[in-house]
């Protein structure tokens, strides 16, 4: 066949130039692959590449651990875990809390006819108490769903199959442990104390401006030593009052008809009570036949920051541990030659504890969160976790409460009253650990 018949033959097999060029192209491409393809791998059994290969894969396993597990990921992996069960649970208990202590305020403040703006304020200076008492509670269910849900998941298997060993785990979560401790008490040593003294602020701010926000119709209440009986409220006004003032040696009964509530402009005043037609009844607790009996038109009674709000002065959760310390120091020299003064003493000293054992005891959580999950999640590792956490949180809470209450009633030691829920959470968790060492 001649060169012309060839070229005729292959011309017809194309539309157009451009398409024969395109053809012979990819030929060329997929030819030129398959030439290098078998260049490299005769390079490749030469000898001495193959072990240049197998020292370059040594490098990537021995040295760079490449396709493993390392250490570092297995590690953030559980801080992750921990971290991300801390934070559901600790917007568990910021509702449970904010529920609880702030929106029964706000109700009331509302119901009062309280300024919308200073309600709103009132919720905001209230967080750092909520925050404070959340995170420790946080902390024990949060780390023992986590960990019980990687023991059921066996996780931990394969976290001691990278040669993990029990301490090795409970290093991250003492760790995580010890940093939300630390901010917790950053919290509740600083912006506690910030925020009560602005609360206390704003709360004599709306009394003075709405003050029958104390006051509800047909009930009894009761402001500083005296107890008072309320008629019919409406707005500024009260239909009836009784007062029943019982200090000292003297007993008063002062019963009034029509009176009106207003805000004071006095300094240490919070509000005035103007009551029409009043009757005075005065009697002598030891001689209960000498008495006195007033009547009057109008009378004007004063009622005081202290009698609603507390003491005037800063009290202890208006200070930092810093300033409460040195208070400390000077009531222990007055304590020395006044004996009277030792109950208030121990009262402020627990208060100067309650600054650090809520807060640290997130440390002892972790801890007993970390060996009751391992001895008792196999099964069922979140769910026995979130069950056994409310509960141990439940007792703790009780316990705290309790303490409190034997030291201001009772006037027990302060330190052991305050620490001692910490101690028996940390006697437990170095319990269950020498069992889980021990199995």
């Amino acid at each position: 066949m001649s060169l012309k018949d060839r070229l005729s033959s292959i011309f017809q097999k194309f539309s157009s130039f451009e398409e024969l060029i395109q053809h012979k192209w990819i030929n060329f491409r997929t030819s030129f692959k398959s030439w290098v393809k078998g260049l490299v791998f005769k390079i490749i059994q030469i000898p001495f590449v193959k072990k240049l290969q197998n020292f370059n894969h040594f490098v990537q396993v021995k040295v760079f651990k490449k396709g493993q597990l390392t250490n570092h990921i297995l590690i953030r992996y559980l801080f992750k875990d921990l971290f991300l069960y801390f934070l559901v649970s600790f917007f568990l208990f910021f509702t449970i809390f904010f529920v609880n202590q702030i929106l029964l305020t706000v109700e009331d403040l509302l119901a009062k006819s309280a300024p919308f703006k200073d309600v709103m304020r009132v919720m905001w200076y209230s967080l750092p108490f909520i925050i404070a008492q959340s995170a420790p509670f946080a902390t024990l269910v949060g780390f023992l769903i986590s960990l019980g849900g990687m023991m059921t998941s066996n996780e931990i298997l394969i976290f001691r199959a990278s040669g993990f060993s029990f301490f090795k785990i409970l290093t991250p979560v003492v760790i995580l442990g010890l940093s939300i401790s630390v901010v917790s008490f950053f919290v509740n040593d600083y912006l506690l104390p910030l925020g009560t003294v602005r609360y206390n602020q704003l709360m004599r701010e709306i009394m003075n401006s709405t003050p029958t926000i104390e006051l509800e119709s047909n009930s009894v209440k009761r402001l500083d030593k005296v107890n008072v009986v309320i008629g019919e409220v409406s707005g500024n006004s009260v239909s009836d009052i009784i007062l029943f003032d019982s200090r000292d040696e003297d007993e008063r009964l002062i019963i009034a008809g029509d009176s009106t509530l207003t805000g004071a402009r006095e300094t240490g005043v919070l509000m005035r009570l103007d009551m029409k037609d009043a009757l005075v009844f005065s009697l002598n607790k030891f001689n209960r036949h000498n008495y006195d009996v007033m009547t009057s038109e109008k009378t004007t009674l004063n009622i005081f920051d202290s009698t609603i709000l507390g003491v005037t002065t800063r009290s202890a959760r208006e200070m930092t541990a810093l300033d409460l310390s040195k208070v400390l120091l000077g009531m222990k020299e007055n304590a020395k030659n006044d004996p009277t003064q030792k109950d208030r003493l121990n009262i402020w000293t627990m208060e100067f504890h309650k600054k650090f054992a809520l807060p640290f005891a997130s440390i002892f959580f972790a801890f007993l969160a970390f060996s009751i999950a391992f001895l008792f999640g196999k099964h069922n590792g979140q769910i026995l976790g979130l069950v056994v956490g409310v509960v141990l949180c439940v007792a703790y809470w009780a316990m705290q409460i309790m303490g409190q209450l034997f030291v201001v009633r009772v006037g027990l030691p302060s330190f052991w009253c305050i620490w001692l829920p910490d101690i028996l959470v940390g006697i437990a968790g170095l319990a269950f650990l020498l069992v889980l060492i021990k199995k």
